[in-house]
């Protein structure tokens, strides 16, 4: 099982310590590329894909745990593009 498919099973998992960091390796290791929107972007990140729709979340911060929320739709838009 490769680096990218073990990223699959812990997102599936819904686990409380997901990082932003495996959160945007996982997305990049899916296609999509981070786009940044320079400096006053603020936490606000856009992804956007070839064939998929655009995914934007917030940043974490202070820290760098993904809220639940944001897994569960995470994880219901690739499901439904099946992505994984």
């Amino acid at each position: 099982m490769g680096r990218k498919d073990k990223l699959i099973e812990r997102l599936k998992s819904r686990p409380k310590d997901f990082s932003w960091d495996e959160l945007v390796r996982l997305l990049t290791a899916l296609g999509y590329t981070e786009n940044n929107s320079g400096k006053t972007g603020g936490s606000r990140r856009k992804f956007t894909h070839a064939t998929a729709p655009t995914i934007s979340l917030h940043k974490p911060h202070p820290g760098n745990i993904v809220k639940l929320y944001v897994i569960n739709e995470v994880l219901r838009l690739l499901t439904e593009e099946k992505l994984i």
